[in-house]
């Protein structure tokens, strides 16, 4: 399945909605339906059953963080759940790394891009909802008393 040909069967209840607008959210839905495949796989495999639960449900974990951030009303907030989505999708990474030996390294190969890709986009949109980055004061403490 392609990422184009997969755009065209989501429901228009989804493409609706504002939230699509986001690219990482579109492209961690992509990933949550390639890993869905994946998983079936997986779980044929007696020795890769526990990690098909894993792997399922980081991915999901994904999208349904960015979802949740995007609802929320202050950059902040929203910063807090698109952290969550990075770990999750530094989680699927891991997994399918650990899944190699399955699905073998040609179908994984291009698994692990897609979530590299979402990782580096949420790194670049997880400072700009804080808006600020905190520094260390460039001025020497004065302790004495004046």
């Amino acid at each position: 399945m392609n990422y184009n040909d997969w755009q065209r069967t989501v429901p228009a209840s989804i493409t609706g909605d504002a939230l699509w607008r986001m690219e990482v959210y579109r492209l961690a839905l992509f990933a949550a339906d390639l890993g869905w495949q994946d998983s079936t796989r997986l779980a044929a495999d007696p020795r890769t059953r526990a990690l098909t639960d894993q792997l399922y449900r980081a991915l999901g974990s994904v999208s349904a963080n960015i979802a949740e951030g995007y609802s929320r009303g202050s950059g902040k907030d929203r910063a807090r759940f698109y952290e969550y989505a990075l770990g999750s999708a530094r989680e699927s990474r891991d997994w399918y790394y650990k899944a190699r030996h399955i699905l073998g390294e040609e179908a994984i190969r291009p698994r692990v891009a897609l979530q590299t890709q979402i990782i580096r986009l949420l790194l670049t949109i997880i400072p700009a909802q804080r808006g600020h980055t905190l520094h260390e004061s460039a001025e020497p403490y004065d302790l004495e008393e004046e």
